[in-house]
């Protein structure tokens, strides 16, 4: 089985031998696998990550610590619960956690891991993060969704605040999970020593085979009807797809970008690639369109950057669909647009590569951390500079071919990576762990200098 995890010859046989098919008839050697993480209907990317992983879990193998609702700080959706899903909201929020409040959430098992979704945000004090795992007697694995490995700030491309965090963690884990090669590459020069605790656990990739069957016609009269008779889109706007015509001409190539509104996301460079695009080739109709809508409203630069982007793009050509897409037309709205166009100034991760991805898309975008490594390895267009990437995007309007080539290029990687395989491959490396430490005495509860997070790295 192919669980592309990065471990030691030893580790890798052990994996080999899992056999773990996604059913529910699991023998009783199976690990129980909590995980401890915000989860639906808190709105944010890491609770949406959770969700799709538990959902190609096992119901009896897994439970989930989340936290208190109303304390959390973010909106929420309107998507309930399932009552016969085993999550209990206890942790009382992002700054006051503690050890004590997830071994009340835990029952006892004979095999129980403790997974933990990472992300600065979410567990907002390193060492209080890092104290916790210390006294959790549990095997502990941490999935680190935000470490960068091009950054400037430490000669391994790491950034400061996540060597600390490192410093301080690894001792206290069982395993950490990372998404691409290239951070794997800059955990392990960074920590050699704790090489063999770092595994490369790449991010579920949606399976979208109703959708990826439809042709781009059928997607976007989908998507055009959804925005003008059943969204919360301003008049204006709809009036505006209406006169166009900007989804219903057969003529118009879309150039485009769905997901939240954010600063960090470029979105404004998706028009300017658009009107660059559209000056080398005079004799096409080329429009881009951006459908999504704030998620944190109170938050200062998403709001500056929402306001710009109304009031600087507005045109025959250039449309920024101020709505919320559902998940089930998220899909939809990704296989209308021609070519999926994505240029971020900070990135690790992308949750709508995800989705794009699984629908098929033409992704053409920005060679920048974790991004760039997985649009790569599924086909797309990929750059560091953004005149070549534009070039490329030329390219791909005047060669449909060459654009259908890699749909299914992007088609293939989702099913390589998809959702039910990667929750496969975590119970795996939970197995693994649990038989390494029924054949050792427990030996991770080292003091922790409470003064370590504050010092200055040894080889920085």
């Amino acid at each position: 089985m192919d669980i592309d995890i990065h471990m030691n010859v030893d580790n890798n046989a052990m994996l080999s031998g899992f056999n773990f098919s996604g059913d529910t008839n699991m023998t009783c050697s199976t690990p129980f696998i909590t995980f401890i993480t915000p989860y639906k209907p808190i709105l944010c990317g890491i609770a949406d990550y959770s969700d799709f992983i538990l959902k190609a879990s096992p119901s009896s193998n897994w439970s989930v610590l989340s936290f208190n609702l109303a304390s959390y700080g973010v909106p929420l959706s309107n998507e309930q619960v399932p009552f016969t899903t085993l999550v209990q909201y206890i942790l009382p929020n992002r700054e006051d956690f503690s050890a004590t409040s997830i071994v009340k959430g835990l029952s006892i098992r004979e095999d129980q891991v403790l997974w933990f979704q990472h992300e600065f945000g979410i567990w907002k004090n390193s060492l209080q993060f890092s104290a916790m795992l210390r006294e959790l007697n549990y095997i502990k694995v941490v999935t680190l969704h935000t470490l960068h490995y091009q950054s400037q700030e430490t000669p391994y491309g790491l950034r400061r605040v996540e060597y600390l965090l490192l410093d301080a963690l690894l001792p206290y884990t069982d395993a950490i999970t990372v998404f691409s090669d290239g951070v794997h590459e800059a955990v392990c020069q960074a920590f050699p020593g704790f090489a063999n605790k770092i595994y490369v656990l790449r991010h579920g990739i949606h399976s979208y085979s109703k959708v990826s069957g439809m042709s781009r016609e059928e997607a976007r009269l989908k998507i055009h009807n959804y925005l003008i008779g059943q969204s919360d889109l301003d008049q204006n706007s709809k009036q505006a797809l209406i006169e166009k015509r900007v989804f219903l001409n057969p003529d118009t190539k879309l150039l485009g970008g769905v997901g939240f509104i954010t600063a960090s996301k470029g979105i404004e460079l998706l028009y300017y690639a658009r009107d660059v695009v559209q000056q080398l080739l005079p004799e096409m109709n080329i429009a881009a369109v951006y459908i999504g809508s704030i998620r944190e409203p109170d938050s200062i630069n998403d709001g500056k950057c929402a306001v710009a982007l109304k009031t600087g793009y507005k045109g025959d050509k250039c449309f920024l669909l101020d709505t919320y897409l559902p998940p089930e037309m998220l899909p939809i709205a990704l296989r209308a647009l021609d070519i999926h166009f994505y240029w971020p100034d900070d990135c690790t991760q992308s949750g709508i590569i995800a989705h794009s991805l699984g629908v098929g898309s033409v992704v053409a975008c920005r060679d920048m951390e974790g991004v760039g490594e997985i649009a790569r390895m599924a086909g797309g267009s990929v750059h560091t500079n953004f005149g070549q990437l534009v070039s490329r995007i030329r390219q791909l309007f005047l060669n449909p071919l060459l654009r259908d080539q890699i749909s299914e290029n992007a088609l293939r990687y989702a099913e390589k990576y998809s959702w039910k395989k990667q929750a496969m491959k975590h119970f795996a490396l939970a197995e693994m762990l649990c038989r390494s430490r029924n054949q050792r005495p427990v030996t991770n509860l080292i003091p922790l200098n409470s003064q370590r997070m504050n010092e200055e790295p040894s080889t920085i």
